[in-house]
């Protein structure tokens, strides 16, 4: 085979994979990728297990589709629904928690971590194998349990790839070798559907105007995470353990074009970015090839038909979410994992129109001076220290929103 060949091909026949998080937005583009890649090489990689949270028929399709071993559903009752819908196929169903973390564990080459929210910490704890690839979607990992996780994935000797297009970018051009002289990491941001709306006007947004992604098909709690800037905040906790790079030296820039995923400043003065298309197709390819480069059906960029390229300081005063996150980076220890748990259930309460978009940073600070009032802000040793401070920030937002002490 020519080198050039080489680089469009999969590297190797029958590699097993899994997908944690198979029917949400990251899945369905794997998937995607998947079997774009396997007409040219059908026998290119064999689907271990396909997990989904309550969506049997999508799961079931999804599972047909990919000639999976395993189908799991996170929904316990949801077990004979999904089983009907595969009958006859030979795929294995199974249903809840415990199914979700045995799937997790399975033996396979290449996993991707895609289960949105705290619910996916555990799979993707149960997934660290050695000689596994770990590609990681997850954010609750890094934000939530980060010093536990990364522990745990140093002892399991796993191969970490960051998915997030974002962390992708910059592991791309972040050269490790010449760690020491990495100045900063810069991390874009689109700026949202608010990017120029004033604070007046945003807090009487609806979840329908917060959801309207300008660049980026993604789920809604995402979408209203970029819409508030919290989760260019999130993205930089998660490059602080990523990268191990401190604080003061990450930043967010504005790039309305979602051209520039990322960027890694030098202390020569130079910079090196990586540009693309905005399809999570090319994130995932990388992950999925590496460290070679296989072929993905995304648009491919031109630059003349974009124009120009345009950037902006990020405004904390119309976006306090993403101070908020920068202020629990900088505390750092268990401060920003009750900043997800929090923003989590505010994120909620307004898709369910109980609250305002306005209201969601109020409500995410409240619960951070709770916690710190209670003690609760200290370094979590296990991962069951995480899930008790989520599930304690959680129940604190919940009464506040209950009791309608949201700010």
């Amino acid at each position: 085979m020519t080198e050039t060949a080489r680089v469009h091909q999969p590297l190797t026949a029958g590699r097993r994979i899994t997908i944690l998080g198979a029917t949400g937005s990251v899945g369905a583009s794997t998937l995607d990728l998947i079997a774009h890649l396997r007409k040219g090489q059908p026998d290119a990689y064999e689907i271990e297990a396909l997990t989904g949270f309550q969506n049997t028929i999508v799961l079931a399709r999804c599972a047909r589709a990919a000639g999976a071993k395993l189908a799991v559903i996170g929904e316990p009752e949801k077990y004979r629904e999904l089983k009907d819908a595969l009958a006859g196929t030979g795929i294995e169903a199974a249903a809840g928690p415990d199914a979700l973390l045995e799937a997790a564990a399975r033996p396979a080459d290449w996993v991707m971590a895609a289960i949105v929210g705290t619910a996916g910490l555990r799979p993707a704890m149960a997934a660290l194998r050695p000689g596994t690839t770990l590609a990681l979607a997850n954010k609750e990992c890094l934000v939530s349990a980060g010093d536990v996780f990364m522990r745990a994935v140093a002892e399991a000797g796993v191969q970490l790839l960051p998915v997030d297009s974002e962390h992708n970018a910059i592991f791309q051009v972040f050269e490790e070798p010449n760690r020491s002289a990495v100045d900063r990491l810069i991390l874009t941001a689109s700026g949202g559907p608010f990017r120029l709306w004033d604070r007046e006007r945003m807090a009487k947004a609806t979840p329908e105007q917060a959801v309207a992604h300008p660049n980026w098909s993604m789920g809604a709690k995402i979408s209203v995470d970029s819409a508030t800037l919290m989760n260019k905040g999130l993205e930089l906790i998660e490059a602080h353990y990523l990268f191990d790079m401190p604080a003061e030296r990450l930043e967010v820039l504005i790039h309305p074009q979602s051209v520039i995923h990322s960027l890694v400043a030098y202390v020569d003065g130079s910079v090196l970015a990586q540009l693309g298309t905005p399809d999570m197709r090319t994130p995932i390819a990388f992950a999925l090839g590496y460290p070679e480069r296989i072929a993905a059906p995304a648009e491919r960029l031109d630059l003349v038909r974009i124009g120009q390229l345009t950037f902006e300081a990020p405004d904390f005063q119309r976006f306090p979410c993403l101070g908020l996150a920068v202020a629990a980076l900088k505390q750092g220890r268990g401060t920003p994992t009750i900043l997800n748990a929090a923003n989590e259930v505010a994120v909620g309460a307004f898709l369910e129109r109980r609250i305002g978009f306005g209201a969601i940073a109020g409500l995410v600070e409240a619960t951070l001076m709770a916690a710190e009032r209670a003690g609760l802000t200290g370094k979590p040793g296990s991962l069951v220290d995480v899930l008790e401070r989520d599930r304690w920030a959680r129940e604190t937002a919940g009464t506040m929103l209950t009791e309608g002490r949201t700010p």
